[in-house]
């Protein structure tokens, strides 16, 4: 591209030096912009209202190179993004189909002797000429010889900078926050910069492994992914998600893959005005993936003054293609449906297989075999030893990593009916890792199942607050109050779960026992089959049902359905404990210890709400429910 002349533009709240190359917003603040992303707006900006052909603009920018379409659409993606267009604005560059694109905003011309930038902001932010290498030796010896290798490799892959790994850092954009110290962030998942290329296992293993490389420390709290997986549309603004999950700061980014090559932007925004604190891109081979995940996490806790403890160079495996395996694996398992669950364990065995060191997919296998008992689809004694042996060897890989104690921990509560065991597990994971909403949310469900309510709710509540849009999370604490007697709050806190997801099945059957509790049945009955439906026919949802008709005085309703869970147990797993539930609904204790004791021999996991589930309360003086309590543990 030509040498620039010495104007200055403005445009809406934007001003554009040509000489200094800077692109300033409102009073000042510099925007990143590399050389020919910048070369593209001032080239645009020049020709305004004036329709640019995309060979015409290309040959600007690149003028000695040839180049693919692509690099000058993904500078336009840039622009635009920078500029705060919204998906579908065109309030300063427009598509013209066809042929290119317009600068469409009103620009003024000003004397750039009149209105200058201070030298010194111009010289902080200039960005090194391209190609430079980014260890010092390079730096000082192989500039001229590089330049027009970069030059290429800019073009290729749109290298925003040039990191210390190897990859092209900008030079001065790390900013640490100099306002009030930011406490809480939240890593969105990672979208594509081309949509029909997008790896959604990838743009969520990104964002997982960068929670988990910032998190850890009580200087900064960063939401979990459970509360940001939602935030997978591609259109889907930064900022906006931040204000929901209630956060100061977001970090967000793009992907591309091309071969053997991986290209991730990232930046770090404040929630609350949406200032820009920190932005690179890195452009490496994709078996150099661990190191961008390093350099980004270090550079965001540079910006934020955060220390991460040595976390940041922590790998849990050295192997790329089992961390991709192990991604694909976690992607699938996290939709909690069984078809999917079991899609997730074949991706985690696949990784094991490549390295069977790894500990995070024994973390995975875990929570997948769990999944398979508390939907009621396969039996506790088939799939949870396999849980539990997965959970086992993953805290002898990594004692250090609080999701094996967690995840050992589960077993011990769920299956072993061992609270001692899993009170140590979630303490230890808590001590690892002080704000793990896993740990914290399953820590208060353990409380409450064990009738210490007070401190449940408490913990309930700090679960929420780290997990904020988790809807289990949200649903637990629910349940927690109204086991604790405090079914006005408990109905509220589940309507706000439903907020946040009219279709979550498990806040319907909460509801549904709570209506029970408090006589408003024809409720009860509709938030039952709700949770029937959207849980794709769960088998303790159609016992809830079955438990609040028998109770409203419905006992041939009642009879209706143990008929339909008789007929659904020949095609599929029905847990005996929902056979109990309506039985002793309907005034058949008998029958309905008989079908407890079949669940003790089982080792069905919902055994564990008999101590404080108030369907039981008429059991409580039994002889026989008594000694079942006291074979589970739960009887002082």
């Amino acid at each position: 591209m030509s040498e620039p002349q010495a104007h200055t533009f403005e445009f809406g709240n934007f001003r554009l030096c040509a000489a200094k190359r800077l692109l300033l917003k409102g009073d000042g603040e510099a925007v990143p912009l590399m050389p020919k992303a910048f070369d593209t707006l001032l080239y645009l900006v020049e020709h305004k209202g004036k329709v640019i052909e995309k060979d015409e603009l290309m040959s600007a920018i690149w003028a000695d190179t040839i180049v693919e379409e692509n690099n000058l659409t993904q500078n336009i993606s840039i622009l635009r993004r920078v500029l705060g267009e919204k998906h579908g604005e065109n309030r300063f560059i427009a598509t013209v189909p066809g042929h290119g694109y317009k600068f469409v905003a009103e620009v003024r011309q000003i004397d750039a002797a009149k209105k200058s930038e201070p030298p010194a902001l111009a010289d902080r932010l200039q960005p090194e000429a391209e190609g430079q290498f980014a260890t010092d030796k390079a730096r000082t010896t192989q500039v001229k010889t590089a330049s027009r290798f970069w030059l290429i490799a800019l073009v290729v892959f749109s290298i925003l900078g040039i990191s210390s790994l190897g990859v092209y850092q900008w030079r001065g954009n790390i900013k640490p926050v100099a306002d009030t110290p930011i406490k809480t962030v939240a890593v969105l998942p990672f979208k594509p910069v081309v949509a029909e290329n997008r790896n959604e296992a990838l743009e969520m293993g990104m964002a997982d492994t960068l929670i988990s490389k910032l998190s850890g420390g009580e200087d900064i709290t960063v939401r979990p992914l459970s509360s940001v997986r939602r935030y997978v549309a591609l259109e889907q603004d930064s900022l906006t998600a931040g204000r929901e999950l209630n956060v100061e700061a977001v970090l967000d980014g793009s992907i591309q893959t091309s071969g053997e090559r991986i290209r991730i932007s990232a930046r770090l925004i404040r929630a609350g005005d949406g200032k820009q604190l920190w932005a690179e891109q890195f452009d490496e081979k994709f078996t150099d993936i661990f190191a961008i995940q390093d350099s980004i996490s270090e550079r965001v806790a540079t910006a934020l003054k955060i220390r991460l403890r040595g976390k940041e160079k922590k790998h849990d495996t050295e192997n790329v293609e089992a961390y991709q395996l192990y991604m694909k694996g976690s992607f699938h398992a996290s939709k909690l449906i069984l078809p999917e669950a079991k899609k997730g364990v074949e991706y985690f065995q696949q990784a094991i297989t490549i390295d069977p060191n790894y500990a995070l997919p024994y973390v995975g296998l875990s929570r997948a075999y769990l999944s398979f008992s508390l939907s009621g689809d396969i039996p506790e004694n088939v799939a949870i030893p396999k849980a539990k042996a997965a959970a086992l060897r993953a805290v002898e890989l990594d004692d250090t990593l609080a999701d094996s104690h967690v995840a050992v921990g589960m077993i011990a509560f769920w299956y072993d009916w061992n609270w001692s065991e899993a009170e140590k597990r979630y303490q230890r994971a808590l001590e690892l890792d002080p704000n793990n909403a896993a740990a914290q949310f399953l820590y208060a469900h353990l409380k409450s199942n064990l009738g210490r309510h007070e401190e449940a709710v408490t913990m309930g509540k700090r679960a929420r607050e780290l997990d904020p849009l988790s809807l289990i999370t949200n649903s637990a604490e629910g349940q927690s109050l109204f086991f604790a007697g405090r079914s006005d709050e408990a109905l509220s806190r589940l309507q706000k779960t439903l907020e946040l997801d009219p279709n979550f099945w498990h806040a319907h059957l909460v509801l549904s026992m709570v209506y029970t509790e408090k006589g408003m049945f024809a409720e009860a009955v509709a938030e039952a089959d709700k949770a029937a439906k959207f849980s794709g026919g769960n088998s303790q949802a159609v016992a809830t049902k079955g438990y609040a008709l028998a109770k409203s005085g419905k006992p041939v309703d009642a009879r209706g359905v143990l008929a339909e869970l008789q007929k659904l147990s020949t095609s599929r797993y029905v847990a005996p404990y929902n056979f109990a539930i309506i039985f002793n609904a309907l005034g058949e204790n008998d029958t309905a210890l008989d079908y407890l004791e079949k669940a003790f021999a089982e080792k069905n996991v919902l055994l564990v709400f008999l101590k404080v589930d108030p369907k039981w309360n008429n059991l409580r003086n039994d002889p026989r429910y008594k000694d079942l309590l006291w074979r589970i543990g739960l009887q002082p």
